[in-house]
């Protein structure tokens, strides 16, 4: 008898036996690639880490006349590497848009019933534009001819002389190119790049970018990074030195990486001045080419040129954009110990809204991503306004945000551009100085930068509306079609395209949320993200690194996190399956009578699980709390006072809950009650309560009063797809319509 009532108490404390086990919660290092000297075991660079470098001198000339850039470059590349090259390769990205690139031709159309015209000639290259690189000569440092292969959107140099380890070469690359319409790019490219044409004052905005030759990055793990170019895995770059002189019509105002050494010379006495006031400037942007100089100029268009000298240190790239209708204001901004100045360009279609908006928007960027990264260690971070676009580039992007031809706007278009400048001067730090392989991995500069954007909305624009980030906010997405969902861990070009930014962007940023809010809390988390990006400050991180940093500094085990949020398309949907109500019996019985009972009495008259109760109303099963036998106390000389144990639980409520995992995605668990006077209770649970049973799990809880109402995930913390099941009693659902017409007869 004793052995029965051992087994009915131990019930109460022990976990399911394990089912369905499918190791979510085993350890990731079979997936992870091995530590070593390069990249250690607790994520950070190893004491033999090594980059490569690439310096660049270019001198190029943009011609307005013939919307079209002819350069020449010479590339210094060292070879930190381990490694002796035989040749090197090179990103030709421009060749997008030549006449029978990849992208064209890999990508899926059809024909519907009806199509616009702009769409078809898209994606059908009906407009015959010949755009790409037209090497003119690749040389060596004594002016010899290199031998090089193009291959798409890469070009592969042979050394005539091997590469040592701890050397570096010289060579140069003479190159031209017609710059595309970006009102008439194929969807693939999405107009990163290119010129916009304006009618009315026949005037053309440039935002030039991929416009060089540039070095394909040679790295400790994949050697060679020279995926081709498709239009959606964006930019590898390696980090360098750029001087940059730019020859544009002498009416032109420029903006672009790095800053510009000759202003003195580019710029009017007033405008040198204004630009010297906004240095020290920090309350308000100072307009430093006002709107109505602009619009002088774009009557007059000189025939004159002049050079604008740009020099950026310690970039991984190089990006430009110009046009005589630009206004162009700035203002400091104080971090650390530096004072970095934040910068609009924008032609006068963009006011009211620009000249209000953007620069404060940059401002705001640079100082809350440096306070949860790093801090900004750039000269300056320029907006530009483009239509109908988000791009970024290091120390400028390119952001929309038009108001109709009355200067009007909605708060839709407001919001939507401080959005957009947010998240494009955001990549500033991902993946420009926490320099990943975009090309490999979006989620980590889309995705994590999609994080510190709404970090930076909730607290510089509490009035914003929020789109990705909140965990509600996904829900849509992950009870979508299967089918065409990916794991955040794969390549780029693999991503259905209608789910890009849902997936590699929201998700990315709904997963990080969630860890910093609900698993791991913000202090903890806040502490192991900044020395994530500590660590890999103007280096090359891989997720490993990011996996492996966030638990070593925080002693978090996450790896069943990552699991499910990076390497699945698993959903949450957490299922409260039965609550039942408990009390102690207060008149303790004989264990005949008690086992009696139990059989006759209070267990059988309120239901067994083949009867379970829909709420509360029956009222508490009873159940007893026994003497402890002494062979539980095994060696121990010492004995609980049983009769004060008893006494103590018998003015106690017991719930027994009852979970099922019916998504797969572990999650922790989150459990409101509702008391019978009206408090409420947030209980949370780790996610190691799956770590046994990982499709359900049984726990019982004590409560000094008595309980109304259950329900888990009450603040939608978790992106659970279905709220129906996560309540008790059971919300009644509406009757079905079959079932409303026998009523009604």
């Amino acid at each position: 008898m004793n052995k029965l009532i051992t087994i009915a108490c131990l019930l109460l404390t022990l976990p399911l036996a394990a089912q369905d086990w499918k190791g979510k919660f085993e350890q990731l290092d079979q997936l992870l690639p091995t530590p070593n000297e390069y990249r250690t075991a607790s994520g950070a660079p190893g004491f033999k880490y090594w980059q490569q470098q690439a310096d660049y001198l270019i001198n190029a000339e943009l011609h307005d006349d013939t919307q079209s850039i002819t350069g020449a470059e010479t590339i210094t590349y060292h070879n930190n590497s381990p490694d002796a090259l035989t040749y090197l390769w090179l990103q030709l990205d421009q060749n997008i848009n030549a006449k029978g690139n990849n992208t064209i031709k890999s990508s899926n159309t059809s024909i519907k019933d009806s199509v616009d015209a702009k769409s078809l000639s898209a994606s059908l290259a009906l407009d015959d534009f010949d755009g790409g690189f037209k090497i003119k000569s690749v040389k060596d440092a004594l002016g010899k001819e290199l031998k090089y292969t193009i291959n798409q959107t890469m070009m592969r140099i042979d050394l005539p002389k091997t590469l040592a380890a701890g050397q570096k070469m010289s060579f140069s690359i003479e190159w031209s190119f017609k710059i595309n319409d970006r009102m008439k790019d194929a969807t693939p490219n999405d107009g990163r790049s290119g010129m916009e044409y304006f009618p009315e004052d026949g005037n053309y905005l440039y935002i030039i970018a991929q416009w060089f030759p540039r070095m394909c990055v040679y790295d400790d793990v994949v050697g060679w990074q020279n995926k081709q170019f498709l239009g959606q895995g964006e930019f590898t770059l390696s980090f360098g030195n750029y001087d940059v002189n730019l020859t544009l019509p002498a009416d032109f105002i420029a903006a672009g990486t790095g800053m510009v050494q000759n202003l003195k010379e580019v710029l009017t006495a007033d405008q040198y001045a204004r630009f010297v006031k906004a240095k020290t400037t920090f309350d308000k942007p100072v307009v430093i080419c006002t709107q109505s100089e602009a619009m002088q100029r774009e009557k007059t268009k000189s025939n004159d040129k002049k050079v604008w000298k740009f020099k950026a240190e310690n970039v991984r790239d190089f990006a430009f954009a110009t046009s005589r209708k630009f206004i162009w204001d700035a203002m400091a901004v104080k971090i650390g110990n530096s004072t970095p100045l934040a910068m609009s360009y924008y032609p006068k279609e963009g006011n009211p809204l620009w000249e209000k908006e953007s620069t404060i928007a940059v401002k705001n960027t640079i100082s809350t991503y440096s306070k949860y990264t790093i801090d900004y260690p750039y000269p300056q971070a320029t907006s530009v306004h483009a239509a109908s676009l988000g791009m970024e580039y290091p120390m400028i992007c390119f952001n929309f945000g038009r108001p109709n031809k009355e200067g009007k706007y909605s708060d839709r278009l407001k919001w939507g551009m401080i959005g957009v400048i947010i998240h494009e001067v955001g990549h500033n730090f991902f993946p420009m100085i926490i320099n990943n392989d975009e090309r490999q991995w979006t989620w980590m500069d889309e995705g994590v930068n999609t994080f510190v954007q709404y970090r930076t909305e909730v607290e510089n624009y509490p009035d914003k509306p929020i789109g990705r980030g909140p965990a509600a906010n996904i829900v849509p997405y992950m009870k979508g079609n299967a089918d065409l969902q990916r794991p955040l861990m794969v390549n780029s070009e693999s991503v259905v395209r209608s789910n890009f930014g849902n997936e590699q962007y929201a998700k990315c940023a709904t997963a990080l949320n969630i860890l910093r809010e609900t698993v791991m809390g913000p202090e903890l988390f806040d502490q192991a993200f900044k020395e994530y990006a500590q660590r890999w400050a103007l280096k090359h991180p891989k997720p490993a690194d990011f996996f492996r940093t966030l638990e070593d500094a925080s002693a978090v085990d996450l790896d069943w996190f990552w699991r499910g949020w990076f390497y699945t398309t698993d959903n949450c949907d957490m299922s409260l399956d039965d609550v039942k109500w408990f009390k102690v019996r207060k008149d303790q019985a004989t264990v005949e009578n008690k086992t009696k009972t139990a059989t006759k009495g209070d267990l059988a008259s309120k239901g067994g699980d083949d009867n379970k109760p829909a709420d509360f109303s029956q009222g508490p099963k009873y159940f007893s709390v026994l003497p402890t036998d002494n062979r539980f106390y095994g060696e121990f000389a010492n004995r609980l006072d049983d009769k004060a144990v008893i006494s103590k639980m018998e003015t106690k409520n017991f719930y027994e809950i009852t979970l099922s995992n019916k998504g797969g995605l572990i999650m922790p668990v989150i459990i409101e009650w509702t008391f019978k006077d009206g408090s409420k209770e947030i209980e949370r649970l780790p996610a190691e309560i799956w770590r046994l049973n990982e499709t359900k799990v049984t726990k019982v809880f004590a409560k000094d009063k008595e309980v109304m109402n259950v329900v888990i995930d009450p603040l939608k913390e978790t992106a659970d797809i279905s709220v129906e099941n996560n309540a008790f009693p059971k919300t009644p659902q509406p009757a079905k319509f079959d079932e409303l017409k026998k009523k009604v007869k």
